[in-house]
Parts: C-alpha cells; sequence; structure tokens
C-alpha cells in the first residue's frame, strides 16, 4: 500500500513537471513570436515618423529661405543706390522708402552711415518703416540718445566681418518697435571706405505662425532658436525671447539632459536624438536655417508614434495570456494532485525566524547611524526605537531638503505585525509628501487622508512632524495627538501643540499648523507615550517629572539618550517592557552666513560678522580678534588670489557655533589651491633671509585649533575649527 502511494505520488510529480514544462514552453514561443513582430513594427514606424517630420522641417525651411532671399535680394538690388546716395545724405530716405514700396515682406529700412563718415553729420540713419498693422510707411532717425544704433548688432557685425549678415531676432524699441530681424550689408564708397550700413528689418510673426503650425502628430510641438540659443518659437510662450535654450533646460531642473540637443542644434547640425524626461520620452528631429544661423526642431512623444503599435501588442499579449490560461486550465487536475507539503516541522521557529526577519527590514528603514550629518556642526542628532515585541508599530524619521530638517515621531496603536505595517506605510507617505511639500500641516492632513481612506481595521497613528529651517532657526509643526515634545533652551518647556485628531481617524479633518523659533544652542526631545507611560513592577509610571530630572543637565544629544535610557532601565527592572519605546533628540546650533565680493575692500565686514558671534556667545574680546586676524588672513588670500584680475568672484563665509566649538567654512570658486600645503614658515629668520609669503597660514595654524582643506565640485572648501 505504501509503495503504491509512493508511486503515485512520483508519477503526479512526474505530471505536474511535464505540464509546467508545456506552459512555460508555450509561454515562450508566444512571447518570442510577440517580440519579432513588435520590434519589425516599431522599426517601420519610426521610420515612417522620421520621414514625415524631416519633410516637414525640410518643407518650413525652404518657406523660410524664400523670405530670407527676398530680403536679401532687395537690399543687395539697391546697395548701388546707397552707394550713390552717399554724396547726397538727404536722398537717403528714398533708398529706404524705395525698398519697402517695392518689397512688401519687408517693415523697415535704413542707411545708418558709419560715426565720422560725414562731418556735418556725425551721426545719421534715416529709418522708413510701415506702421504696424498698415501699409504706411513712416519715417524717423535711429540717430537719437535713446538709440545708440552705432553699438547694434545690426550695424557692428557686417562692418566687421565685410559681408551681408542677418542680426539676432530682436524688439526694436526706437526702431520697429516690433520682434523683428535684420540683414544688413556693408556699403562702401567710391575710395572703398566703409561707409554706411543698408538694412532690411522683416517681422517675425509669420514665422511663429509658419513654425508653431506644424503638425506631424496631434501631439507633437515645434521650437526654432537663434544662432545664439535664444527662444524664437515655443509652445510656451513665456520662454520666448527671454530664454536660451540652455538657461530652460536648466530651469528644468537638468540641464545636462538636453546638453547634446542644444550642443547639436547651436552648432547647425541636422539629425534627430531620443531623451525621457521626467518619465515621458520624447523623439526630437532638427535641421538649421542656412544663412540666418536658426534651427528648428520638432518634437514627438514616444507615446504618438508608437502608441497604436503598443495597444496592439497589448492586445496580442492578452490573447497569448488567454491562451497559456487554457492550458493551465486543462494541466489544473494534474497540478492539484502533486505533492503535498509536509511543512509542519517545528512551526515555531520558522514564525520566530520570518518575524526576525521582519524586524531587520523595519529597523533598515529608520535612520540608525549617529552623527547622521558628519559633515554638519548645526547638528547634534540621535534617536533610537525599542519594540515591545519582535516588531513594532513606532516610528522616527528625518532627512535634510532644501536646507530645513524634515522630522517625524510617531506611534501606531496596537502592537506586533499589523502596527509595524502600519508604521512602514506612515514612513514611506512621510518621505514622499513631504519631498515636494513644506507646510507640515499639509502633510500630515494629506497622510490622514490617505489612511483613513484604507483604514479597515481601525488602526491610528498618533505623530508629530516637524520642519526646521537650518538658516533661520524657524520651525514649524503639527501634532496629531501626539506627546508634547520638550524644548531645552534656558529652560525645560513643554512645546505648546494642538492636539488635532491622530492620523487615519477622520478623513478631510482639517489639521492646525504652529510654529515657533529655535535660537542657537536650543535643543527639542521627542518620545512616544512608552517612555512616560514605562511601568515598573508596582506598576507606577516613569511620568514626566522624571524626563525633566533626566534632560536637567546639558550635554550632547548622545549623553542625553543614554541617560534616559539608564533611568527608564533603573526604573523599570525587571518588569516586562508594555509598549514600544522611541526617542529623537535634535540639538541646533543655528548658522551664521557672510558673503564677500573679491574686492579687498570687503575684508572689512569680516570684524562685524564676528562680533556678532562673538556678542551671540559672549566671547572674550581676546579670542575675537584672533579669530579676525585668521580669517582676515585666509579671506585676503582668496580675494587676491583665486580669482584671475578684474573678474567677478565670491567667497562665502559659513560659521557655526558649537557648544564648546567655532567652525568657519570658506568656500570660493577660483583656481584650486591649497593653502594648507604651504610650507611652514621659518620666522626665526631675519627679513632679508626669509623669503616672501608664507607668514598668513602660519598665523592662521597657530590662532586655530584645526585648519582642512579639500576641493569638491570645482571650488576650494577650507575648514577652520576653533576650540572654545
Amino acid at each position: 500500500m505504501k509503495a503504491r502511494e509512493a508511486l503515485s505520488k512520483v508519477f503526479v510529480q512526474k505530471s505536474a513537471r511535464a505540464g509546467l514544462m508545456l506552459v512555460l514552453v508555450a509561454a515562450f514561443t508566444l512571447e518570442a513570436t510577440s517580440i519579432v513582430q513588435f520590434v519589425f513594427s516599431q522599426r517601420t514606424i519610426k521610420e515612417e515618423a522620421t520621414t514625415k517630420a524631416e519633410s516637414q522641417l525640410d518643407a518650413t525651411k525652404l518657406k523660410i529661405l524664400d523670405i530670407v532671399d527676398q530680403a536679401e535680394t532687395a537690399v543687395r538690388n539697391s546697395a548701388w543706390l546707397a552707394q550713390w546716395a552717399l554724396e547726397v545724405p538727404d536722398s537717403l530716405y528714398a533708398v529706404s522708402r524705395r525698398i519697402l514700396e517695392t518689397n512688401p515682406i519687408i517693415v523697415g529700412s535704413t542707411v545708418a552711415l558709419v560715426p565720422g563718415y560725414d562731418s556735418k553729420r556725425p551721426l545719421y540713419s534715416p529709418y522708413c518703416f510701415r506702421a504696424h498693422g498698415s501699409d504706411k510707411i513712416d519715417v524717423s532717425s535711429l540717430a537719437t540718445e535713446e538709440y545708440d544704433y552705432p553699438s547694434q548688432e545690426w550695424f557692428t557685425k557686417p562692418l566687421e566681418l565685410g559681408v551681408g549678415y542677418w542680426s539676432e531676432p530682436y524688439v526694436d524699441v526706437g526702431g520697429g518697435n516690433i520682434l523683428m530681424t535684420t540683414y544688413s550689408l556693408p556699403i562702401l564708397d567710391r575710395n572703398g571706405r566703409k561707409a554706411a550700413v543698408l538694412t532690411a528689418d522683416i517681422s517675425l510673426d509669420w514665422l511663429t505662425d509658419m513654425v508653431g503650425g506644424i503638425k506631424v502628430y496631434p501631439q507633437a510641438f515645434s521650437m526654432m532658436i537663434s544662432r545664439e540659443g535664444r527662444i524664437m518659437v515655443c509652445p510656451t510662450e513665456s520662454l520666448v525671447m527671454k530664454y536660451t535654450v540652455n538657461e530652460a533646460a536648466s530651469s528644468l531642473g537638468d540641464s545636462a539632459l538636453f546638453s547634446d540637443l542644444n550642443r547639436s542644434m547651436l552648432s547647425g547640425e541636422r539629425g534627430n536624438q531620443t531623451f525621457k524626461y521626467k518619465k515621458t520620452k520624447m523623439h526630437v528631429f532638427f535641421a538649421p536655417v542656412e544663412k540666418t544661423g536658426w534651427s528648428m526642431s520638432i518634437m514627438i512623444p514616444d507615446s504618438e508614434i508608437f502608441g497604436n503599435v503598443r495597444k496592439m501588442g497589448l492586445i496580442v499579449k492578452i490573447l497569448q495570456l488567454l491562451g497559456i490560461l487554457m492550458l493551465i486550465i486543462i494541466l489544473r487536475a494534474v497540478i492539484m494532485n502533486q505533492i503535498k507539503y509536509n511543512e509542519l516541522n517545528d512551526r515555531k521557529k520558522v514564525m520566530e525566524n520570518e518575524l526576525q526577519i521582519a524586524r531587520s527590514i523595519q529597523m533598515a528603514m529608520i535612520p540608525k547611524i549617529f552623527p547622521p550629518f558628519p559633515d554638519r556642526k548645526d547638528l547634534d542628532m540621535t534617536a533610537t526605537i525599542v519594540p515591545a515585541k519582535e516588531v513594532g508599530g513606532d516610528l522616527y524619521d528625518f532627512y535634510i531638503r532644501d536646507e530645513k530638517l524634515f522630522f517625524c515621531i510617531g506611534d501606531v496603536s496596537g502592537k506586533g505585525i499589523p502596527a509595524s505595517l502600519v508604521m512602514a506605510v506612515t514612513r514611506s507617505m512621510f518621505r514622499t509628501l513631504s519631498t515636494h511639500e513644506d507646510d507640515p500641516a499639509r502633510i500630515v492632513s494629506l497622510m490622514n487622508d490617505s489612511m483613513a481612506d484604507v483604514n479597515e481595521n481601525n488602526m491610528f497613528v498618533t505623530f508629530f512632524l516637524g520642519v526646521l529651517d537650518l538658516t533661520t532657526g524657524q520651525m514649524r509643526y503639527c501634532n496629531a495627538g501626539h506627546n508634547a515634545p520638550v524644548m531645552l533652551t534656558d529652560t525645560k518647556w513643554l512645546l505648546p501643540v494642538v492636539s488635532n485628531l491622530p492620523i487615519g481617524v477622520l478623513k478631510g479633518f482639517e489639521f492646525e499648523g504652529q510654529e515657533t523659533v529655535m535660537n542657537d544652542d536650543d535643543a527639542i526631545f521627542l518620545y512616544t507615550d512608552g517612555l512616560s507611560e514605562a511601568e515598573n513592577s508596582q506598576h507606577e509610571l516613569f511620568g514626566e517629572k522624571r524626563i525633566y530630572d533626566v534632560l536637567g543637565t546639558r550635554r550632547s544629544s548622545a549623553d542625553h539618550m543614554e541617560a534616559i535610557k539608564e533611568a527608564v532601565s533603573e526604573f523599570v527592572g525587571d518588569a516586562p517592557q508594555s509598549d514600544d519605546l522611541t526617542m529623537l533628540f535634535i540639538h541646533y546650533f543655528r548658522r551664521r552666513h557672510l558673503t564677500l565680493e573679491n574686492d579687498i575692500k570687503e575684508i572689512a565686514r569680516l570684524a562685524e560678522f564676528l562680533d556678532q558671534i562673538g556678542n551671540d556667545r559672549s566671547l572674550d574680546q581676546g579670542l575675537v580678534s584672533s579669530l579676525n586676524l585668521a580669517l582676515e588672513e585666509a579671506a585676503t588670500n582668496v580675494i587676491m588670489y583665486a580669482y584671475p584680475k578684474e573678474t567677478a568672484g565670491a567667497l562665502d563665509i559659513d560659521a557655526v557655533l558649537g557648544k564648546d566649538f567655532l567652525e568657519f567654512t570658506l568656500t570660493d570658486g577660483g583656481v584650486p589651491f591649497d593653502p594648507t600645503a604651504a610650507p611652514e614658515a621659518d620666522i626665526t629668520l631675519g627679513v632679508e633671509e626669509r623669503g616672501i609669503g608664507g607668514l598668513g597660514i602660519f598665523l592662521v595654524r597657530n590662532i586655530m585649533d584645526s585648519v582642512v582643506y579639500t576641493r569638491k565640485d570645482g571650488k576650494n572648501i577650507l575648514k577652520m575649527t576653533k576650540k572654545i
């Protein structure tokens, strides 16, 4: 009997494996067929899209060049007349008027004399133009104090190059008073001297309609840039003629993403590129407009080109899945008779192992390396979490964004695995929402609405969220039914909090935010009720008074945390831990900042900067004077030598006032230079024997306790520390 059961079991196992192999082979064959079809379809569609885009670019370019050629021809055909009219300057008006009368596309023209060519008229530029929106030709003069025509690009460039030149698009205030571009041709007199510049202005209103009207696909859009990269045509009107493509790329937060495309277009290349921005893949086709230096591009979303083929691919995959499902249904009878698992060996150990893994995962989600920001001297932080079971529902978290410290502490109702899952969700929502939002009340409200939507088990979270501006000390916070934190300033006091409701209780509840200011050397202590409600064997609570007593002595955050943990442990004794215990301690030292331009006169501002620091910490005046001397030496070295002569530059000085130290960080973007690498000055030598230099860094080293130089991200960084 047993042999028969064993044989049947082996047969079932082999049948199940054979059926599974059949399903896998069928799935692989169907998927391979689908992939081959998809690849060839994409290739054909991409070629079609490329042909359509390039055809549109070429057709539009021909239309533009037709207008450009008309303007150039009009100017060149009138060059001889302008040369003749140089001898009778009053007739120059007639030259410009004739160009406008015979060429409807031209909106303005002038013959601008080279300054000094005519002694009677040092500056002379009669200008004829069409009044905006009409065919009437008006006349004016560009030789005015408000409009310095000899400095304009349309005037200087053709004289410099000696050939016809298309200017950068511009709004000619004082001239045509519209967005235009100018074709300029240098005019020589009978003696071969450069005497004047003959121009033709064309309005760019038609260009916006022509380029913006390109429609290869419904969601495609087009752009045009000038030779200097200025945006001439763009769907976003606020960018037109106000930004270059590189500036626009920087404003989007990822200039490197567009660097290759911008470089190719500005170089007058023709081609296409693909890039991905904010999860949207784009195909860009671009081509230059000869003569003008302009470049056109058509941008097509990837979904526009391949949307239909992907929809078809999805339908094919659904059909494939249905086919595989039919196979699975057919084989279900065999699979249902597979080996029954014998996994009842020591379930307790298995469960304990799983709980240990869950605890490791939970602990990995919260910061546990302290100090968390070793390079920052304006924060002294530590935290701890001790679950009452293998896994718990307490949490804390913090991080720095935009010079703001985002921090939180929370306590999930209940214990064990359900509480740990809610804890993980709460921490993830805090990180996600605070990435784009600075208002604590807004963040807590969004977290509350999200949790209330899925809170089928009626669990909730008491929560405190704070946002500390590290540059000003302003702290905005929102409390959601949590314990009020303890503030440590000159005294100890509970931070006033509006209780609000815990997170997850009522969707749509309006949480009220509050704010306060943390001054230099202030601290805040946050904790869950696992601390205040810790019980000893007599069921006495640890209480807030004992917390106050332990916090009575000012010390480092790590020492504070150890002192509280020891006090709780001593109080509880052998009594079992009844609740999760979580604590977060933040000690804040305000950072001072000063920016000096590379002008030696700026050095005088250091004294006021250091006097303020000395007053804030009641420092001895002699120490302040020594620090001033060290900073002056280091700053003077940067101002005098970091930047090339007559080049603007800046020196940023950040000061952090710690409990027993002062740290000054000097940052500049000048040439690489490590002052600490300079050899020690031999002060025993006489003035005649000692070489020039070296005394400055000697003074800095002797005044400061630590001087460290680094070069990072193209900047010189000098950190000087003084123990006090």
